[in-house]
Formats: structure tokens, C-alpha cells, sequence
């Protein structure tokens, strides 16, 4: 049996380029974002969304950061005070494509390592699709003066991570596509039309 792990899934964000809709709530074939991203972790106890409050699966834990509006390190903080786990995978809540296969590959290529982090097709490291010890993210978090408004990357950017690059066949959608526009909106429903044969998405 695999070791238990949590999972994070940070829901906050003014979604400025959404016209201010929240973005976990976007739907795309009949399901939001969020609710996709949660199917990614399926086995993970607990399920942490940290955000505005929202709608979530029976199960699933909703928490607001500290203070609201302070940031993505703050929210991390905030969820890490309920894990019970020596392990999590750290989310953004706007990843239609991310799959279980993907969760896994990151917690097995932590082993051993504070954590590791998936890296898209430029080599850009994606700090919201990684695995993480939760003593190391404990104890970085302990060095920070304040998680108010703090850059993820100061925070996880010191630790000792495993990088794992994806492989992903033409036309078909990657595993780190995030839905920050408008047009990644639109994007991530021709995929997925194309995917169901010209269904509607």
C-alpha cells in the first residue's frame, strides 16, 4: 500500500482576467474546474480546498487563509495546520487536465527528497503541481518573518525537489494547462470536444 498523502488545492485569486468570476467555479463540460482537480486525488486524506468559500464534495475540507486575500503561502500555511500526513501535493484549482497518473509520479519522485514539482514543455517549474515533504515545507515556512503576501517560490524554491518533465503527444492537452484567460478557457473546451468527437464541451 502506497504511503497516505493530503492534498492542497489553493482557490484563492481575484481572477482578474475572468472579469472577476472565480475561477474554480468555471465550468467546462458541465463540471468546474475545481471538481476536476479534486479527481485528480481521489485517495488523499484529506482534501484541503483554501479559498472564498465554495461549494465542495462531501469530505472535502474548506478553509480561508490568514489573513483572507494573503496569498498563496498563507493559504499553504493555513492547510498545513490540518495535515495529518507526512506527505501533501500542493494545487491550483484551475487544472482541468492534471490526472492521478501525474499525482503519482510526483509523490514517487519525492522519495527521499523534500519534494518534487512538475516542469512544463519550456522547463518552467510548476510550483502548483508538486509533492512535498510536510516537515520540509514546516520548516521553511518557520523562516519566513510573515506568510502574509509571501512568493510561493521563497518558500519552496530553497528545498531539495526532484523535477519531472511530461511527455505529451500532439494535439492533446498537458497536464500543467491552467485557466487564467479567457482564451485558455475556450482552449480547454476544444480539447475536449475533440476528445468526445465533436461533442459539446
Amino acid at each position: 500500500m502506497d504511503p497516505p498523502y493530503a492534498a492542497v488545492v489553493l482557490a484563492g485569486g481575484a481572477a482578474r482576467r475572468m472579469g472577476g468570476q472565480a475561477k474554480p467555479e468555471l465550468l467546462l463540460a458541465g463540471r468546474r474546474l475545481l471538481d476536476r482537480v479534486l479527481d485528480a486525488v481521489p485517495d488523499a486524506e484529506p482534501r484541503i480546498v483554501v479559498g472564498p468559500a465554495l461549494g465542495v464534495p462531501a469530505g472535502v475540507r474548506q478553509i480561508q487563509e490568514e489573513p483572507p486575500g494573503g496569498g498563496p503561502v498563507a493559504g499553504l500555511a493555513a492547510a498545513l495546520a490540518l495535515v495529518p500526513t507526512a506527505r501533501l501535493v500542493l494545487l491550483a484549482a484551475d487544472l482541468p487536465f492534471l490526472t492521478a497518473v501525474v499525482i503519482r509520479t510526483l509523490l514517487t519522485s519525492a522519495a527521499g527528497r523534500d519534494g518534487a514539482l512538475l516542469t512544463d514543455d519550456t522547463g518552467r517549474d510548476q510550483l502548483l503541481i508538486s509533492a512535498w515533504s510536510v516537515p520540509a515545507l514546516a520548516a521553511a515556512l518557520s523562516r519566513l518573518p510573515s506568510v502574509d503576501g509571501a512568493p510561493l517560490h521563497r518558500v519552496l524554491g530553497r528545498l531539495d525537489v526532484a523535477r519531472v518533465s511530461w511527455q505529451v503527444a500532439p494535439g492533446t492537452p498537458p497536464p500543467w494547462w491552467d485557466c487564467d484567460r479567457v482564451e485558455d478557457l475556450e482552449q480547454a473546451r476544444r480539447w475536449i470536444a475533440a476528445s468526445t468527437e465533436g461533442g459539446p464541451a
